[in-house]
């Protein structure tokens, strides 16, 4: 029974702006209270799913969260009218209302990790909900998405689902933006590939950069789930990478099926870590291809600016693959030339390049593969999940048109304080329940 690869893309919410929340994500930091265009980068992500769909790939959407988190921020002692609340924020700091109003939940790679049912113990696929905790804008998103996962994938014969590691430090968690899979045809075992920034209890000895991953809340998830230990590898990132701003693995290496894409800083002891790739599919009969990418011929800079790592690797009816990446491919010479000499060497399995215009999300550091949580399902398990979140020509249209009727065109930072913003914001998420056919979700809508 073939296995079937759906895609789950988030949603940009009605509240993307440019806030510099993470110092450690260079396109992040950098574009810091520039004004963004919310509608934009909706249409544009919107526009990126419905591409992979008419290409015949399975499609899904994710719903943004409710931002701004006014009843979160009541918990923190802010009280009186949702306008008051605002002010209040806004007066004690406009980075913490941006925390508190950001649409980072539209990067859905950090959602989760999830395992397919082809590697786990039980035979089950399994999802542990990413805790997000080294930022206050992200920490906040993990209930939301365990709701509406367990909405999506809600058969328990088939799936399980774990709540988020603790919430501390030491099991500090970012999702599927840290793991990769090696397979072959998708039905047999598979190579788990779980990759952190450091082990929480060798950080006090370190001179390491600042990281997101720990090996503390890899090892966990891979527990949790069941996994092989003989097919389950942790790979440590490369420091120097994260000190420049590779702060998720995803930035610098890609995976699909039997093939890895990774640049020359990717990992730490990085020949050695290949090679244990290469022993592992040995065992499996696995046909393992990697493409290494070399300082001398795309330097780390250009990787990260481009993010050409952070694009998605997809694999077509004839056996072939097509990368997605950002249009700021296209324009970085070196890159483009390299991934022409891809496609034309036989060797390799890649054998056309698509472009995509996702701007908006490229400027707060987010790419392709950021955008979309990848969920692999055999045909039983696929005819089980809520039918409703998945993409059609009929679902692209209505998003379409509710994109276009609530979403603002341009949004600073000061926008944020604006209570008609608020209310803007519940008339579309409520609308959006009701196009998505998925009842209430929101707090708003219960009160």
């Amino acid at each position: 029974m073939s296995n079937i690869e759906v895609n789950f893309d988030g949603l940009v919410g009605p509240t993307h702006h440019y806030a510099g929340l993470s110092i450690d994500n260079n396109a992040s930091f950098n574009n810091r209270y520039k004004l963004s265009n919310p509608r934009k980068a909706a249409l544009q992500g919107l526009e990126k799913m419905k591409f992979l769909f008419d290409r015949g790939f399975f499609q899904g959407v994710f719903p943004p969260q409710l931002r701004p988190n006014i009843f979160a921020l009541r918990k923190l002692g802010f009280s009186g009218t949702e306008k008051q609340i605002l002010n209040s924020v806004a007066n004690t700091s406009i980075d913490l209302l941006s925390a508190f109003t950001s649409a980072s939940s539209m990067w859905l790679a950090n959602a989760a990790t999830i395992s397919p049912s082809n590697d786990s113990l039980d035979r089950k696929v399994h999802f542990t909900v990413a805790n997000l905790n080294n930022y206050l804008h992200r920490s906040q998103e993990h209930l939301f998405n365990a709701m509406i996962l367990k909405k999506i994938f809600h058969n328990e014969k088939f799936f399980s689902h774990h709540s988020a590691l603790i919430q501390q430090k030491s099991f500090s968690d970012e999702g599927s933006a840290n793991h990769m899979r090696i397979s072959w045809d998708e039905i047999n075992q598979g190579i788990q590939i779980f990759v952190y920034g450091n082990s929480v209890f060798n950080h006090l000895k370190s001179k390491d950069f600042n990281y997101r991953q720990t090996l503390e809340a890899s090892t966990a998830i891979s527990r949790l789930h069941q996994l092989d230990p003989n097919y389950t590898l942790f790979f440590k990132q490369n420091p120097f990478a994260i000190k420049h701003g590779v702060f998720h693995n995803d930035v610098i290496a890609v995976s699909n099926k039997n093939l890895l894409f990774y640049h020359e800083y990717a990992f730490t002891n990085q020949n050695e870590n290949i090679d244990k790739i290469i022993s592992k599919s040995y065992k499996l009969n696995l046909p393992f291809i990697a493409i290494e990418v070399l300082e001398k011929d795309v330097k780390l800079s250009e990787a990260i600016s481009s993010y050409l790592f952070n694009s998605q690797i997809l694999s077509k009816n004839n056996g072939k693959m097509i990368i997605l990446v950002p249009d700021e491919c296209y324009y970085i010479e070196n890159i483009w030339n390299y991934l022409n000499k891809i496609i034309a060497n036989d060797l390799y399995p890649i054998d056309e390049i698509q472009t995509i215009n996702l701007h908006e999300s490229m400027c707060n550091g987010g790419g392709p593969a950021c955008l979309r949580l990848k969920v692999m399902l055999n045909q039983e398990q696929f005819k089980s999940i809520n039918a409703n979140f998945l993409l059609n020509d009929l679902l692209y249209e209505k998003l379409k048109k509710w994109i276009n009727k609530y979403y603002r065109d341009q949004l600073c930072i000061n926008d944020l304080i604006d209570v008609q913003l608020l209310t803007e914001v519940y008339q579309a998420l409520d609308e959006l329940t009701q196009i998505l056919k998925i009842g209430s979700i929101y707090k708003f809508q219960s009160i």
